[in-house]
């Protein structure tokens, strides 16, 4: 692969190019990944999209939420790009990645780009290399990338460390104001928005915006919030009704972190975040060598048997992979 040719497709925005480059970046492949360090190494570091996380429970509504979105922004003139992460079968491994046929007419939008990918097991609401893929995205030229997670629940929590915003899509009577109070992702949402707020669910979703607005008061301060946030308004994404309002809302809010000193400082964080995590995963990819798999085997034979109590034999585990 000729990663110099790659990378100047992909930095003029060719979107030919940018599927390539991200199939790369989710290759497990020894030489793969060694070519996806190069490949980011070549990408210039002065290109920062507005990265928005968006979570939700399954049916709120985020896919539809994310193509009215999408379209209002690429009718201000702006570039979107979409990362769409869908489960992956815990018996097959397959995924349907089915998310540019929910969002049909975004997908044919020339400023936009929808890439759906499986989450491969992975916890947390997202792929193992969503956050290379926003780098990516962003060499590319976009100006917002919405990342999508799983939508598995309250500890979907990982898209915030690679987000400088993080929204929570909610439904109407979703949950009271005790609900609103639980720890988890809750305490990562910058912007909870009660999507589904038109019809006769126009009065529930004002009654839950109202009792997640009073639970998010009761919330300890965070200090990289101003005053008035996090905060808690309704949308829908059906009649594309208050969307312009949490877009005014998520601008006002970046531009307060940024003038303030909090922008750069959370991405620092996330930096150091991510840089611990290869780390972690450079050590249990130790785990998969042929003679670790065998002697993982042996040692969970011998704890099956009654031979070896389990924390004897990862005593053990951990002094064969330190020899």
């Amino acid at each position: 692969m000729d990663l110099d040719d790659l990378a100047s497709r992909l930095m003029t925005g060719e979107r030919r190019a940018l599927a390539r480059a991200i199939t790369l970046v989710e290759s497990t492949r020894a030489d793969h990944r060694a070519q996806t360090a190069a490949l980011l190494g070549k990408l210039p570091k002065d290109r920062q999209a507005l990265r928005i996380g968006l979570s939700g429970t399954p049916g709120v509504g985020k896919s539809t939420f994310i193509e009215s979105f999408g379209m209002m922004l690429t009718a201000q003139g702006l570039r979107v790009a979409v990362l769409a992460v869908d489960p992956s079968s815990a018996r097959s491994g397959g995924s349907i990645l089915g998310d540019k046929t929910r969002m049909d007419r975004l997908s044919r939008d020339p400023n936009a780009f929808i890439r759906p990918s499986p989450s491969q097991t992975h916890l947390g609401g997202v792929a193992r290399r969503t956050r290379e893929a926003v780098a990516l995205c962003e060499g590319a030229g976009f100006d917002v990338v919405l990342i999508e997670t799983v939508g598995v629940g309250q500890s979907e929590t990982v898209v915030a460390q690679m987000a400088d915003l993080f929204l929570l899509l909610l439904a109407p009577a979703g949950g009271d104001e005790l609900q609103g109070v639980k720890r988890g992702i809750m305490e990562m949402a910058d912007v909870i928005l009660v999507n589904k707020a038109d019809g006769d669910l126009k009065h529930a979703a004002m009654r839950t915006c109202a009792d997640y607005s009073g639970a998010l008061r009761l919330m300890r301060k965070r200090p990289q919030d101003p005053d008035g946030f996090p905060m808690a308004t309704t949308v829908s994404a059906l009649e594309e009704d208050g969307l312009q309002a949490a877009w005014e809302t998520l601008q006002e809010l970046n531009t307060w972190r940024v003038e303030n000193g909090f922008f750069d400082t959370t991405r620092a964080t996330q930096a150091q975040y991510w840089f611990e995590q290869d780390v972690r995963a450079a050590l249990l990819a130790q785990l998969d060598q042929p003679q670790m798999r065998t002697t993982m085997q042996a040692l969970g034979d011998q704890v099956a048997t009654g031979e070896l109590d389990p924390a004897v034999a990862a005593t053990q585990m951990l002094a064969a992979l330190r020899d």
